[in-house]
């Protein structure tokens, strides 16, 4: 197998792959980064939303009974890389450019995620407005992707509101949508990450769109397919 540590960026994505290729030694590369994915997902989630932590802890250990002490050990520290390669620089797709690089897309899904230059651009488009006057005039603010891939837009927005001076985790609701289960919790882990309270929906935008119980978006409608990474107050 080639090596894919030269197409990617950085000690930290170096190592994570490092223990990628080990753990793909005795299963498809596919299905470790989508149980890496769901594995990591499933911690985050149950730490914060109950309402579906039996299913989700359930799930958890069917994946992780297929594998053994070291390997388990292996995913725990590529998560902890994951952690240590966002907090070094929150300013980029973590998982979306290493899913990239690792040559795990999917053509028939199109996931081909935009480059994260392009996503930093568009929220500086997007956040070209006075974020901090709106936040005067209400409480807070939302953002939504309904075709989030790995959420590189909402990560680029988070970031942006840095640069303008606003605190994304008290006055920002991210709302993000992918039709793909492991393509959102991506997106969940990234923006779980990064504190950005919201919530993730699994499914298709244009014939099951994420709709709310409340009108202005706080409380999604739950069939369980919503993740949630903590919510801002009513």
């Amino acid at each position: 197998m080639k090596n894919l540590t030269r197409k990617v960026r950085g000690q930290t994505q170096n190592e994570l792959v490092k223990l990628f290729d080990w753990l793909a030694q005795r299963h498809s590369r596919w299905k470790v980064w989508a149980d890496f994915v769901y594995m990591t997902a499933a911690a985050l989630s149950n730490a914060v939303d109950k309402a579906h932590f039996e299913e989700r802890e359930t799930d958890y250990l069917a994946i992780a009974r297929k594998y053994n002490k070291a390997e388990l050990e292996a995913v725990a520290e590529m998560f902890a890389l994951l952690g240590i390669g966002m907090d070094e620089n929150s300013d980029q797709d973590f998982l979306g450019e290493l899913f990239l690089s690792l040559d795990l897309g999917n053509q028939y899904k199109g996931q081909f995620f935009t480059p994260y230059s392009v996503c930093r651009m568009m929220a500086r488009i997007t956040g070209t407005g006075d974020l901090k006057a709106r936040l005067e005039r209400q409480d807070w603010v939302s953002v939504n992707d309904c075709c989030c891939g790995a959420g590189a837009l909402l990560v680029a927005f988070a970031n942006e509101c840095v640069r303008q001076k606003v605190n994304y985790q008290t006055s920002v609701l991210f709302v993000a949508q992918d039709i793909d289960l492991t393509a959102g919790l991506m997106c969940y882990i990234q923006l779980s990450l990064l504190g950005c309270p919201g919530y993730v929906v699994v499914g298709n935008t244009l014939t099951e769109p994420s709709l709310s119980l409340d009108g202005r978006g706080l409380i999604p409608q739950d069939k369980g397919n919503v993740v949630v990474h903590a919510l801002l107050l009513p």
